[in-house]
């Protein structure tokens, strides 16, 4: 079985480690209504998507 020949120091553990990172979700704002949705997804709030009317209210509120 291998076996490092040297000891990993803790500023290159770290090093190797930076890209283990939760990332934020993108958003955007609806053209319609102004509310903050995730991108390329119907509007819950309105029910629209790309400036068309997709859903009728009581679909988007589910």
């Amino acid at each position: 079985m291998a076996v490092p020949f040297r000891k990993v120091s803790k500023t290159r553990k770290r090093m190797r480690r930076t890209h283990y990172k939760i990332e934020e979700n993108g958003t955007t704002k609806c053209s319609n209504c102004g509310a903050i949705i995730r991108p390329h997804r119907v509007c819950t709030e309105c029910g629209y998507y790309k400036g068309k009317k997709v859903l009728s209210k009581e679909e988007a509120s589910k």
